[in-house]
């Protein structure tokens, strides 16, 4: 036998262990607890979409799930407990689209490469955000609204939940999109920056609807626009903004179920079924529609290919406005 023909005898037997390893992991997996672990402060929805979707993987993968709540440097402390994981499908992360596609331009230094780090399972969830405003601008629509700050360039001041937040960084977005100047105002959280703009110390800000339906329903503040790509279920008559006159301008959260990079392949697919299922269920749909969230149960193949297109888009805006959060 010459050495060519045992050199691919050779090859087939590694590339047949390989394949009855992946086939064992599928087979035993889990073998013990799985962790999720969420890289916000408990309460918050990452954290209860991971309670969630945890709930029902552990009704479906036989094993016990358990939620740690690792919060830090914009999700980047708790993203890094997973990035450095054993590559198993035990330990998970229940990601934000900071972690995954924009804190690579905020931090000047990364604990890890969100590029290389993770092996997508799927996107959990998305939730577009709303622009608001306090009755005192005297807009009734995000057109009249788009006029105003045109004509009266940095007049309106804008808060959000601080700096790098998604509130933040949609209004950054917005200023570019519209070529327009509004002052930032960043808070110390959500809350304080939605009770100045209902008692009319800033002008509007971007939020999640959570946050601002109520006061919305109570017509103390004034929703203009959603931020998404389609209307939402629970404001269906406010209008995207690109419907209502700033083509192209999409700036939504979501959130995503991922694994350390080297996951078996057989492990992640797993982890992709039975999260699915439990995404389409009729009650997870209802409990988070009407917080504002549409549930999103994608392949890691799509869920790959999104995180492409999301992080070519943040860096669009990002890198030239050079915002540094540490």
């Amino acid at each position: 036998m010459n050495v060519n023909a045992k050199l691919c005898i050779a090859l087939a037997a590694m590339t047949a262990s390989f394949g009855i390893a992946a086939s064992a992991d599928a087979q035993t997996y889990p073998s013990k607890i799985v962790r999720i672990i969420a890289p916000f402060p408990a309460g918050g929805l990452a954290d209860v979409l991971a309670r969630t979707v945890g709930e029902e993987l552990g009704k479906s993968l036989g094993q016990t799930v358990i939620v740690e709540n690792r919060a830090g440097a914009g999700g980047n402390t708790g993203a890094n407990a997973v990035a450095t994981a054993e590559p198993d499908g035990h330990t998970l992360l229940l990601s934000s689209a900071g972690i995954l596609t924009i804190n690579e331009f905020l931090y000047s230094r990364m604990p890890f490469d969100p590029d290389k780090a993770f092996a997508p399972v799927t996107v959990v969830a998305d939730m577009s955000m709303l622009l608001v405003v306090h009755p005192k601008v005297g807009v009734s629509d995000f057109k009249s609204f788009l006029a105003k700050v045109r004509a009266e360039p940095g007049k309106l001041n804008f808060g959000s939940a601080g700096n790098g937040t998604t509130g933040h960084l949609a209004l950054v977005m917005f200023l570019r999109s519209a070529g327009v100047q509004i002052a930032h105002v960043p808070y110390s959280g959500a809350a304080p920056s939605v009770q100045d703009l209902v008692a009319g110390q800033i002008d509007g800000l971007f939020d999640n609807p959570p946050t601002v339906i109520s006061h919305i329903r109570a017509g103390t503040i004034r929703a203009l626009a959603a931020t998404a790509g389609k209307r939402m279920e629970i404001l269906p008559d406010v209008p995207t903004a690109a419907e209502a006159g700033l083509p192209g301008f999409e700036a939504s959260s979501w959130f995503a179920l991922v694994a350390p990079a080297a996951t078996p392949k057989p492990v992640i697919d797993r982890l992709n079924t039975e999260t699915v299922k439990a995404l389409r269920l009729p009650a997870m749909q209802e409990r988070f529609g009407k917080l504002g969230a549409r549930l999103v149960a994608n392949s890691p193949e799509e869920f790959a290919a999104f995180i492409k297109t999301e992080r070519a888009k943040w860096g669009a805006v990002l890198k030239p406005a050079n915002i540094k959060l540490d």
